[in-house]
């Protein structure tokens, strides 16, 4: 099969690879639509690692592990690969654990699915497994619940808009930037939800913070930094309830040191869905299995859907060029896509 490496200074080389063979609790997909992230480029360059280093897709699966029951070969799927791992989704079979894989319906695109797992799951793990005290979707909040959400625009900003709609909890107030049109589609202006722009620069964008949360009722007790650096977790403090606000925060191995100490902060890592019995994220497993399957749930009753997206051409040989737009931070409110079939000596995928 054909497999995308990527090396340290973001060089593709697209080479001949083993299909993979999955272990017991595995699925092999043979990947249609591979997703992308930002982690993509920051883990070779940062850990000075070839790899592959996709974890979104979409397909169909191939293979099953002897003791998986839920999938069969030609099941329609999308599904997170477990970071840092071989069989990464930038190939045309890739690994992925049962429990973070679902179906998707027939009137689900390969191209939406595959914009899914990573940055939707990283939203949920956020909003319900750091956060403590959102509402869960099934359990709608009653009252008013106001949410920060810093970078609205992003994948996983937009999942967390998404999955807080379903949850009730308004108002919300997004910050976001060149994305402010496709934030518009996105919230319920009627519940209070408001946008502020950071593009103003900082001073303005505190003074409207602060304006917005007295409208608000003058208390905001939660936060979900979906950008953590360039100073968004600060602004973010300045008007965070200090006795019981709490932050979450998507970048590991950051200095959050100047987060007031009265403030609850936590770290929203997506890779702890893939955590083992006996380790204390156990439960962010559990929880990814059930999560995974109520996103397969809301595409196939039309309450759910996937980001925006942008076909890159070539297949695999448009990685590299994704990558490195993708670093110099081109891409906004929207997701960078591959089409396996669109790679040079790669078959084109038949529905039959």
């Amino acid at each position: 099969m054909k497999e995308a490496i990527i090396q340290p200074n973001l060089h593709v080389d697209i080479v001949d690879s083993p299909i993979p063979v999955p272990k017991d609790n595995e699925v092999v997909i043979k990947v249609v639509v591979s997703g992308s992230n930002p982690k993509d480029w920051k883990r070779p360059v940062m850990l000075n690692v070839t790899m592959n280093s996709g974890d979104d897709m979409a397909g169909v699966v191939h293979q099953v592990g002897r003791s998986v029951h839920e999938f069969k070969p030609g099941d329609r799927v999308a599904a997170f690969h477990e970071m840092m791992a071989p069989g990464g989704s930038f190939a045309e079979y890739a690994i992925a654990h049962a429990h973070t894989t679902f179906h998707i319906p027939n009137q689900t695109s390969f191209e939406e699915a595959s914009t899914i797992p990573l940055a939707a799951m990283t939203a949920a793990l956020g909003l319900y497994q750091r956060l403590q005290g959102l509402p869960l979707p099934w359990h709608p909040a009653t009252r008013s619940t106001p949410l920060i959400i810093y970078g609205a625009a992003s994948a996983v900003g937009a999942y967390a808009i998404r999955l807080a709609q379903l949850s009730n909890i308004h108002p919300l107030i997004c910050v976001a930037g060149r994305g402010i049109p496709f934030v518009e589609t996105l919230v319920s202006r009627e519940k209070g939800d408001v946008i502020v722009d950071y593009r103003e620069g900082e001073t303005k964008l505190i003074e409207k913070l602060k304006s917005v949360v007295k409208a608000a009722g003058g208390k905001v007790e939660y936060a979900f930094d979906a950008i953590s650096e360039h100073g968004s977790f600060t602004n973010i403090c300045e008007v965070l309830d200090q006795e019981t606000g709490q932050i979450t925060l998507v970048l590991p191995g950051k200095d959050f040191s100047a987060i007031p100490k009265s403030i609850r902060r936590s770290t929203t890592y997506v890779g702890s869905v893939h955590s083992s019995v006996g380790t204390k994220e156990r439960g962010d497993a559990d929880f990814g299995f059930v999560m995974f399957r109520f996103f397969g749930r809301g595409l196939q009753e039309g309450w759910f859907r996937g980001h925006p997206h942008e076909v890159v051409p070539g297949g695999l040989a448009g990685v590299e060029g994704a990558l490195r737009d993708l670093k110099e931070g081109k891409a906004s409110a929207v997701k960078y896509i591959f089409r396996l079939e669109d790679t040079e000596g790669v078959e084109r995928y038949r529905t039959n």
